[in-house]
């Protein structure tokens, strides 16, 4: 409408045979008015006009998602330029433009949040400088959320995200996994789901992966647009290392020597990028207590020495690895047990040769003092005769002829003799 009306501005300024300068100077003005009324159009108008990919028209700027390939119509006596493509959390990234060359590739980054990408030619001794803004299509809150990958066992990853918001019920979601040389494109071969949902990836395959991979969650319905979510990941950031290989324990007789060897990984690493976390318990009658937790770093040999439990309990020992640059520690390994229980066993032996000597003693005493008392019955005490005169002891301690006289009266009778005292008259009498 509004390039329609220009035109018949221009067709009457034609048709008239002389115009004053003043009046060409307001039909300018007017002109120029009516070919720039988007200027005043607010942002938000703006943004609901606005289509995902804004090309320009004197460059013709495209941007490709798939390949990250920024390209633009050539034009002639075009020299130096650079490309700058603008990223919500990386900032400015800059390529620089090659003669002759009519684009620009970015390296992989996520864009679900939208970038804004911008071109700078040289042409005639004029820069000229475009700017081109690239959205997210699809509803607002239909993308997939809470997207994550862990690698394990060095050969399989599983993936998981969860359903948008936003997101209809009929929504179908698709990951596509890309390397970053962008020459190896795969789409998910086993999907997990949620009640008929794609929630979830299973892969068993590896290989082809670069140590930075493109990761691309779409999705479909027959409701309404779905916006994307992507995302770059460092491989080595998202694996979970297994525990150590051939855990062994040696010990002498002052210390205990642990030795391990480094898990496999996907990828070949040195020693020293690992880390190791030892837990060491003391084993006990009521179970473990005591646990010490050790950091060992890997450029330390895969070993440590620890002083030799002596006359204590047995001891166990597990270990986990994790990447030396980032404490995501891995599954424990089994127990292993070392120190002697020889010395334990020694001194339940003692405890137990006590506890019998003490038992035996016990018993000899009893048996001497029974002993001691048969004898008493056998050999009762001789009894003595009482003193009246001198012996002032209670009745109950005094020592009677008339009871020894009974006692006595259980063997043979004794005949009791009476003495008469006859006193001889004088031989005169």
């Amino acid at each position: 409408m509004w390039e329609r009306q220009a035109a018949a501005w221009r067709n009457t300024a034609l048709s008239r045979p002389s115009v004053s300068p003043l009046c060409a100077l307001v039909m300018a003005v007017l002109l120029s008015m009516l070919l720039v009324p988007s200027l005043f159009l607010t942002q938000d108008q703006w943004d609901k006009h606005l289509p995902t990919v804004e090309q320009n028209s004197s460059l013709n700027m495209k941007f490709d998602p798939k390949t990250t390939k920024l390209t633009w119509d050539c034009q002639e006596n075009a020299t130096y330029g650079e490309c700058v493509l603008i990223h919500k959390e990386k900032g400015q990234i800059k390529k620089k433009v090659k003669d002759k060359e009519c684009q620009c590739t970015f390296q992989d980054c996520s864009l679900h949040g939208g970038v804004t990408l911008t071109v700078e030619v040289n042409i005639n001794q004029r820069r000229i400088s475009e700017t081109l803004v690239y959205l997210n299509p699809g509803g607002e809150g239909t993308a997939a959320q809470n997207f994550s990958c862990l690698i394990y066992n060095a050969d399989f990853m599983n993936c998981t995200w969860a359903k948008g918001q936003a997101a209809p019920n009929d929504v179908q979601y698709f990951l596509y996994i890309r390397d970053s040389k962008k020459k190896i494109e795969r789409e998910c071969p086993h999907y997990l789901k949620d009640s008929g949902t794609h929630v979830g990836c299973h892969l068993q395959d590896l290989s082809g992966l670069t140590s930075y991979s493109y990761f691309l969650v779409n999705g479909t319905s027959q409701e309404a647009g779905i916006q994307f979510f992507d995302s770059v990941l460092l491989l080595k950031e998202i694996e979970q290392y297994n525990p150590p290989n051939n855990i062994t324990v040696h010990c002498n007789e002052s210390h205990c020597f642990i030795r391990w060897e480094k898990p496999r990984t996907r990828k070949t690493l040195s020693i020293r990028e690992f880390q190791y976390q030892l837990d060491i318990q003391r084993q006990s009658n009521t179970g473990s207590s005591g646990n010490q937790l050790i950091v060992v770093s890997g450029d330390s040999g895969n070993k440590y020495s620890f002083p030799r439990p002596g006359f204590r309990a047995k001891h166990t020992v597990k270990i986990r690895t994790a990447d030396a640059r980032k404490a995501h520690w891995g599954a424990w390994s089994q127990p292993t047990e070392f120190g002697s229980a020889e010395p334990e066993s020694s001194l339940v032996h003692v405890y137990l040769l006590v506890v019998l000597g003490t038992f035996v003693c016990g018993l000899t005493i009893s048996c001497l003092f029974k002993r001691f008392l048969g004898m008493n019955r056998l050999f009762p005490p001789i009894p003595r005769i009482k003193d009246k005169l001198s012996d002032s002891r209670q009745i109950d301690h005094q020592i009677l002829w008339e009871k020894f006289a009974h006692d006595a009266g259980k063997g043979d009778k004794e005949e009791v003799l009476a003495v008469e005292e006859v006193t001889e008259a004088p031989a005169n009498a």
